[in-house]
């Protein structure tokens, strides 16, 4: 059974509780973060760190603990569980509070561990489907526990085979997916949107070690640039590289994963199979 941080003890998985009074359960107010180890190492860890500090900030909550603290917590949560690789999910709630709306003093440090599994061969094989959905996102760059929108338009998603929704505005930009950032091969450069976006870990990681071999471009994208792209993939923590080969009722290009997707994936490969080793 898998070992859980919770509010300053480590505890079984079947004994983490939280207080009906914290405002995580109230109002849904809090933020978290995701990462997953390679190596038994968590992957970029003080970047994930960096992150959930900033989105804690955005929605003004306190973050008490320093990065050494928490990476610290991290580390001990992770040395108690026997997983081969892990998915660490790192919360703060917003702790009791006085009237159910106001956030407490004392926030709460919640830190999960789980068993890393990763998609089927298939995904990466032969690519995903992806819808669109409108969605204006209010804080974009905090990565808030608060998931209704996302949860609704995955069953969507869901209900047409696809594995991914992403945002489109009112004004047809594209955003992101739920849980993933999106990317555009056209002309062989990669394309990716570069405002109103939580800025994802592993999309940062691509973009530094991809600028060698690609010409990057960051900058608003519409959707019709997305319907038209040569080849388009998602990239994330629990997703990694994964080619799209359809959007909404589309097929992109020839309906396969394109050679630059291909080679982005095994860029990314190499790199992680290192990360911890060196």
């Amino acid at each position: 059974m898998a070992v859980y941080y919770i509010d300053g003890k480590y505890v079984d998985a079947s004994e983490a509780v939280l207080p009906v009074s914290d405002l995580a359960i109230l109002r849904g107010y809090g933020v978290f973060d995701f990462m997953r180890t390679y190596n038994g190492r968590p992957f970029h860890l003080e970047d994930h760190l960096n992150r959930l500090r900033n989105s804690a900030g955005l929605i003004g909550l306190t973050c008490p603990w320093s990065n050494e603290e928490l990476s610290s917590i991290v580390t001990e949560t992770l040395g108690k569980n026997t997983f081969g690789e892990s998915n660490v999910r790192l919360l703060i709630t917003g702790g009791d509070s006085e009237d159910g709306i106001s956030p407490g003093k004392n926030p709460r440090l919640l830190v999960i561990i789980s068993e890393a599994i990763r998609y089927s061969d298939e995904c990466y094989r032969d690519g995903i489907k992806i819808i669109t959905a409108l969605q204006n996102r209010s804080i974009p760059g905090a990565k808030s526990i608060d998931y209704i929108r996302a949860i609704v338009t995955l069953k969507d998603a869901k209900a047409v085979d696809a594995v991914e929704s992403v945002y489109v505005t009112e004004n047809d930009h594209v955003l992101e997916g739920t849980t993933s950032n999106l990317f555009l091969v056209k002309d062989g450069a990669l394309v990716t949107p570069s405002e109103n976006i939580l800025p994802g870990i592993t999309r940062e990681v691509l973009l530094e070690i991809l600028k060698p071999e690609f010409e990057l471009q960051l900058r608003p994208v519409l959707k019709q640039e997305l319907l038209d792209a040569d080849e388009v993939f998602l990239a994330s923590s629990n997703k990694e590289v994964m080619p799209v080969v359809g959007v909404d009722r589309q097929v992109v290009a020839d309906g396969s994963p394109g050679s630059v997707t291909r080679k982005v994936m095994k860029i990314f490969r190499d790199y992680t199979e290192r990360y911890g080793n060196r």
